[in-house]
Protein backbone atom coordinates (compact mmCIF):
# COMPACT_ATOMS: atom_id res chain seq x y z
CA UNK A 1 0.00 0.00 0.00
CA UNK A 2 1.54 3.44 -1.19
CA UNK A 3 1.15 6.26 1.20
CA UNK A 4 1.04 9.94 0.93
CA UNK A 5 2.69 12.51 2.99
CA UNK A 6 2.48 12.15 6.76
CA UNK A 7 0.34 8.59 6.84
CA UNK A 8 0.94 5.84 8.43
CA UNK A 9 -0.66 2.13 9.17
CA UNK A 10 -1.27 1.25 12.63
CA UNK A 11 -2.34 -2.43 13.48
CA UNK A 12 -5.48 -2.67 14.98
CA UNK A 13 -4.89 -5.49 17.00
CA UNK A 14 -8.00 -7.77 15.96
CA UNK A 15 -7.71 -10.42 13.07
CA UNK A 16 -4.36 -8.49 11.20
CA UNK A 17 -6.89 -5.55 10.58
CA UNK A 18 -5.01 -2.44 10.43
CA UNK A 19 -5.90 1.17 8.93
CA UNK A 20 -3.77 4.17 7.68
CA UNK A 21 -3.72 7.58 9.47
CA UNK A 22 -2.77 10.38 9.15
CA UNK A 23 -0.37 12.44 11.61
CA UNK A 24 -1.69 15.62 10.77
CA UNK A 25 -5.47 14.97 10.73
CA UNK A 26 -8.10 13.44 13.49
CA UNK A 27 -6.74 10.03 14.09
CA UNK A 28 -8.91 7.50 16.48
CA UNK A 29 -8.63 7.28 20.18
CA UNK A 30 -9.84 4.58 22.63
CA UNK A 31 -13.61 5.86 22.47
CA UNK A 32 -13.99 4.29 18.96
CA UNK A 33 -12.45 1.30 20.47
CA UNK A 34 -14.96 0.83 23.45
CA UNK A 35 -17.45 1.91 21.47
CA UNK A 36 -17.04 -0.84 18.53
CA UNK A 37 -17.05 -3.26 21.78
CA UNK A 38 -20.37 -1.62 23.30
CA UNK A 39 -21.81 -2.56 19.91
CA UNK A 40 -21.40 -6.53 20.40
CA UNK A 41 -23.76 -5.98 23.05
CA UNK A 42 -26.91 -5.19 20.45
CA UNK A 43 -29.59 -8.35 19.63
CA UNK A 44 -29.51 -7.34 16.10
CA UNK A 45 -26.35 -6.35 13.77
CA UNK A 46 -27.20 -8.04 10.10
CA UNK A 47 -27.16 -4.22 8.43
CA UNK A 48 -25.01 -1.65 10.05
CA UNK A 49 -24.29 1.96 9.80
CA UNK A 50 -21.66 3.74 11.54
CA UNK A 51 -22.13 8.02 11.50
CA UNK A 52 -19.73 10.28 11.37
CA UNK A 53 -17.04 7.29 10.40
CA UNK A 54 -14.07 9.59 10.01
CA UNK A 55 -11.46 7.20 8.33
CA UNK A 56 -13.22 4.54 9.12
CA UNK A 57 -12.10 2.64 12.23
CA UNK A 58 -15.56 1.11 13.72
CA UNK A 59 -16.43 0.39 10.71
CA UNK A 60 -13.69 -2.35 10.02
CA UNK A 61 -13.33 -3.19 13.96
CA UNK A 62 -17.33 -3.57 13.63
CA UNK A 63 -16.63 -6.18 10.71
CA UNK A 64 -14.37 -8.28 12.86
CA UNK A 65 -16.71 -8.22 16.00
CA UNK A 66 -19.66 -8.65 14.45
CA UNK A 67 -18.85 -11.38 12.40
CA UNK A 68 -22.70 -11.94 11.19
CA UNK A 69 -23.33 -8.21 9.88
CA UNK A 70 -23.73 -8.97 6.41
CA UNK A 71 -23.32 -5.18 5.35
CA UNK A 72 -22.20 -2.14 6.98
CA UNK A 73 -22.30 1.29 5.53
CA UNK A 74 -19.88 4.10 7.22
CA UNK A 75 -21.27 8.06 6.31
CA UNK A 76 -18.54 10.83 6.32
CA UNK A 77 -18.46 14.27 5.31
CA UNK A 78 -15.40 15.10 4.50
CA UNK A 79 -13.62 13.67 1.38
CA UNK A 80 -9.94 13.15 2.74
CA UNK A 81 -11.39 10.45 5.33
CA UNK A 82 -13.40 9.09 3.25
CA UNK A 83 -10.44 8.01 0.82
CA UNK A 84 -8.44 6.90 3.67
CA UNK A 85 -11.57 4.78 4.92
CA UNK A 86 -12.00 2.83 1.48
CA UNK A 87 -8.10 2.59 1.25
CA UNK A 88 -7.93 1.04 4.28
CA UNK A 89 -11.42 -1.03 3.45
CA UNK A 90 -9.44 -2.19 0.36
CA UNK A 91 -6.18 -3.09 2.35
CA UNK A 92 -8.45 -5.08 4.45
CA UNK A 93 -9.91 -6.81 1.80
CA UNK A 94 -13.15 -5.66 2.94
CA UNK A 95 -15.10 -4.27 -0.31
CA UNK A 96 -17.86 -7.15 -0.39
CA UNK A 97 -19.04 -5.99 3.28
CA UNK A 98 -18.12 -2.14 4.00
CA UNK A 99 -19.44 0.66 2.00
CA UNK A 100 -18.29 4.00 2.64
CA UNK A 101 -20.77 6.93 1.44
CA UNK A 102 -19.49 10.65 1.40
CA UNK A 103 -22.22 12.73 2.03
CA UNK A 104 -24.01 14.69 5.13
CA UNK A 105 -25.40 12.27 7.26
CA UNK A 106 -28.68 14.91 6.81
CA UNK A 107 -28.71 14.03 3.18
CA UNK A 108 -28.42 9.97 2.68
CA UNK A 109 -32.31 9.06 2.70
CA UNK A 110 -31.97 7.72 -0.65
CA UNK A 111 -28.85 5.46 -0.05
CA UNK A 112 -30.45 4.33 3.64
CA UNK A 113 -34.16 3.70 3.36
CA UNK A 114 -35.95 4.40 6.47
CA UNK A 115 -36.16 1.24 8.85
CA UNK A 116 -33.69 -0.77 6.96
CA UNK A 117 -31.16 -0.51 9.26
CA UNK A 118 -30.46 -2.79 12.20
CA UNK A 119 -27.69 -1.46 14.32
CA UNK A 120 -26.57 2.55 14.08
CA UNK A 121 -23.47 3.39 15.68
CA UNK A 122 -21.48 7.08 15.76
CA UNK A 123 -18.51 8.76 17.34
CA UNK A 124 -19.80 12.12 17.39
CA UNK A 125 -17.90 15.51 17.88
CA UNK A 126 -17.95 16.07 21.63
CA UNK A 127 -18.67 19.83 21.77
CA UNK A 128 -21.28 21.60 20.94
CA UNK A 129 -20.96 24.89 18.16
CA UNK A 130 -19.65 28.23 19.66
CA UNK A 131 -17.74 26.52 22.66
CA UNK A 132 -14.08 28.13 22.39
CA UNK A 133 -12.20 29.58 19.30
CA UNK A 134 -12.58 27.29 16.14
CA UNK A 135 -11.53 27.47 12.71
CA UNK A 136 -14.67 25.75 10.85
CA UNK A 137 -13.25 24.96 7.63
CA UNK A 138 -10.66 22.81 10.07
CA UNK A 139 -11.03 18.63 9.60
CA UNK A 140 -9.96 18.43 13.01
CA UNK A 141 -12.67 21.24 14.33
CA UNK A 142 -15.39 19.38 12.30
CA UNK A 143 -14.54 15.91 13.54
CA UNK A 144 -14.60 17.80 17.07
CA UNK A 145 -17.41 20.52 16.73
CA UNK A 146 -21.18 20.12 15.92
CA UNK A 147 -20.41 22.34 12.72
CA UNK A 148 -21.98 19.99 10.50
CA UNK A 149 -24.24 17.78 12.05
CA UNK A 150 -25.94 18.38 15.76
CA UNK A 151 -26.25 15.95 18.55
CA UNK A 152 -30.16 16.02 17.74
CA UNK A 153 -29.40 15.92 14.09
CA UNK A 154 -27.26 12.23 14.66
CA UNK A 155 -29.90 11.08 17.08
CA UNK A 156 -33.05 11.80 14.54
CA UNK A 157 -31.32 10.46 11.93
CA UNK A 158 -30.48 6.92 13.73
CA UNK A 159 -34.02 6.77 14.73
CA UNK A 160 -34.79 7.44 11.05
CA UNK A 161 -32.64 4.45 9.88
CA UNK A 162 -33.61 1.66 12.58
CA UNK A 163 -36.16 -0.87 12.22
CA UNK A 164 -38.34 -1.59 15.22
CA UNK A 165 -35.87 -2.93 17.81
CA UNK A 166 -32.79 -1.99 16.21
CA UNK A 167 -30.45 0.03 18.40
CA UNK A 168 -28.33 3.04 18.70
CA UNK A 169 -24.97 2.91 20.08
CA UNK A 170 -22.64 6.03 21.12
CA UNK A 171 -19.75 7.15 23.20
CA UNK A 172 -20.13 10.96 24.28
CA UNK A 173 -18.71 12.88 27.06
CA UNK A 174 -20.55 12.75 30.44
CA UNK A 175 -21.38 16.32 30.49
CA UNK A 176 -24.20 15.22 27.58
CA UNK A 177 -25.65 12.58 29.60
CA UNK A 178 -29.16 15.19 30.25
CA UNK A 179 -29.00 16.12 26.27
CA UNK A 180 -28.31 12.36 25.10
CA UNK A 181 -31.24 10.81 27.35
CA UNK A 182 -33.74 13.61 26.73
CA UNK A 183 -33.17 13.61 22.65
CA UNK A 184 -33.04 9.59 22.64
CA UNK A 185 -36.63 9.39 24.13
CA UNK A 186 -37.82 12.57 22.04
CA UNK A 187 -36.73 10.36 18.50
CA UNK A 188 -38.17 7.42 19.71
CA UNK A 189 -35.10 5.29 21.22
CA UNK A 190 -35.48 4.29 24.67
CA UNK A 191 -32.32 4.54 26.86
CA UNK A 192 -31.65 0.50 27.45
CA UNK A 193 -27.72 -0.16 28.29
CA UNK A 194 -25.18 2.23 29.42
CA UNK A 195 -21.46 1.78 30.68
CA UNK A 196 -19.32 4.62 32.18
CA UNK A 197 -15.66 5.00 31.34
CA UNK A 198 -13.51 6.42 33.97
CA UNK A 199 -9.69 7.23 33.39
CA UNK A 200 -8.94 5.48 36.52
CA UNK A 201 -9.69 4.84 39.83
CA UNK A 202 -10.56 7.84 41.88
CA UNK A 203 -11.19 10.08 39.10
CA UNK A 204 -14.73 11.38 38.11
CA UNK A 205 -15.59 9.48 34.65
CA UNK A 206 -15.16 11.70 31.73
CA UNK A 207 -17.19 9.13 29.03
CA UNK A 208 -20.26 7.09 28.48
CA UNK A 209 -21.51 3.98 26.14
CA UNK A 210 -25.46 4.11 25.78
CA UNK A 211 -27.61 2.22 23.89
CA UNK A 212 -31.10 3.18 22.39
CA UNK A 213 -34.00 0.64 21.39
CA UNK A 214 -36.29 1.71 18.76
CA UNK A 215 -39.43 1.07 20.39
CA UNK A 216 -38.21 -0.15 23.38
CA UNK A 217 -39.76 -0.51 26.73
CA UNK A 218 -38.58 1.46 29.62
CA UNK A 219 -35.42 -0.09 31.53
CA UNK A 220 -32.08 1.10 31.62
CA UNK A 221 -29.56 -1.62 32.32
CA UNK A 222 -26.09 0.05 34.27
CA UNK A 223 -23.12 -1.99 33.27
CA UNK A 224 -19.81 -2.20 35.48
CA UNK A 225 -17.80 0.76 34.58
CA UNK A 226 -14.56 0.83 32.98
CA UNK A 227 -11.27 1.87 33.64
CA UNK A 228 -8.37 2.53 31.38
CA UNK A 229 -5.28 2.98 32.89
CA UNK A 230 -3.96 1.51 36.07
CA UNK A 231 -1.25 4.49 36.08
CA UNK A 232 -1.26 7.09 33.55
CA UNK A 233 1.39 4.73 31.78
CA UNK A 234 -0.62 1.29 31.61
CA UNK A 235 -3.84 0.03 30.75
CA UNK A 236 -5.80 -2.21 32.94
CA UNK A 237 -6.64 -5.37 31.82
CA UNK A 238 -9.94 -4.65 31.21
CA UNK A 239 -8.64 -2.59 28.30
CA UNK A 240 -5.96 -5.33 27.29
CA UNK A 241 -8.73 -7.75 26.85
CA UNK A 242 -11.16 -5.09 24.74
CA UNK A 243 -8.05 -4.65 22.65
CA UNK A 244 -7.63 -8.28 22.40
CA UNK A 245 -4.09 -8.37 24.08
CA UNK A 246 -2.18 -9.78 27.21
Amino acid sequence: MKLKSNERIDDLQLNNLKIIQNSKEFCFGIDSVLLSDFAKGAKKHKKVVDLCTGNGVIAILLSAKLPKAKEIIGVEIQEYSVELANRSVEMNDLQDKITIINKDLLKVKKDIQAGSVDLVVCNPPYKPKGSGIINEKDSKTIARHEISCTLEDIVKEASRELNFGGSFCMVHKVERMTDIFYLLRKHGLEPKRMRLIYPQVGEPANLVLIEGVKGGKPFLNMEPPIYVYKDKNEYTDQIYDIYGMK
